[in-house]
């Protein structure tokens, strides 16, 4: 049975009344993957932003695994000196990463964000040898959009992690660097411009799938659910995906 663990910063853990891209994900490998799999990980919940802390477990639908490691406010400088302990207690298979825009933006550059970047496959590596990992570079976002210099650190920290992904790619464990979707809008797929909605989660978790499947035959060709309908939010949880606003500036996830 292999075990997938989904990791990130805000837009992998999601927030208060979210469906999270790791539904999605579960719906898809449900859907196209004939063998038994799980979900791991060493958390289970969501961001609530009326508290400012990863509080909630007010899923748009409940009825899925919750396990992750991802926070909000984490990046690659968090998650590499963790990933050998928690591959090591999770038995995690497969690692589904998606970091990096929380480390350009607030903690480091580049350069180091890659060196992190590869302490994290090393120490995944440590716990579990034939760990595979599929690595999502840093996506569109609003701050990129306004800010040249701050996409041109995006730019190169995606070049670095494509290199690392080439450099330390191994038959028994592989590293698989993930396309980012053509198609992806921060003016349609996010609510504030960073944060993935409906549309958004569908195209991070087909950006997952389609390695997967293109590289290793896992599950099957992504297929959304067109014209979905969001669920209903209650209490605070319906703040948490703002309509008809601006994209807000990148805040600290």
């Amino acid at each position: 049975m292999l075990r997938f663990m989904p990791v990130g910063d805000s837009m992998t853990i999601g927030s208060a009344g979210e469906h999270t891209w790791r539904y999605r994900m579960w719906q898809h490998l449900r859907a196209t993957y004939d063998a038994p799999f799980a979900v791991v990980g060493p958390r289970e919940t969501l961001y609530d932003k009326a508290t400012d802390a990863p509080t909630s477990y007010e899923y748009a639908d409940p009825d899925f695994p919750h396990a992750h490691l991802a926070g909000w406010g984490e990046g690659w400088l968090h998650m590499a000196p963790a990933i050998r302990e928690t591959v090591c207690s999770c038995r995690a298979d497969v690692l589904l990463v998606s970091l990096g825009l929380i480390d350009l933006g607030f903690y480091t550059n580049a350069e180091q964000t890659a060196a992190n970047a590869r302490e994290f496959v090393a120490e995944a590596r440590a716990a579990n040898p034939h760990i595979r990992v599929v690595l999502l570079p840093v996506i569109p976002n609003v701050r990129a959009e306004s800010d040249a210099p701050f996409a041109a650190e995006v730019a190169r920290f995606n070049e670095l992690l494509a290199k690392t992904a080439a450099n330390l790619d191994e038959p028994t464990s592989p590293l698989l660097l993930a396309s980012i979707p053509e198609s992806y809008d921060i003016h349609t797929d996010t609510y504030d411009g960073t944060h993935p909605n409906t549309s958004g989660e569908h195209k991070l978790a087909a950006a997952f799938a389609g390695a997967m499947h293109q590289a290793w035959g896992l599950g099957g060709e992504y297929a959304a659910v067109e014209h979905e309908e969001p669920m209903p939010r209650s209490g605070h949880a319906t703040q948490g995906r703002p309509r008809g606003r601006r994209p807000s500036r990148l805040s600290p996830r």
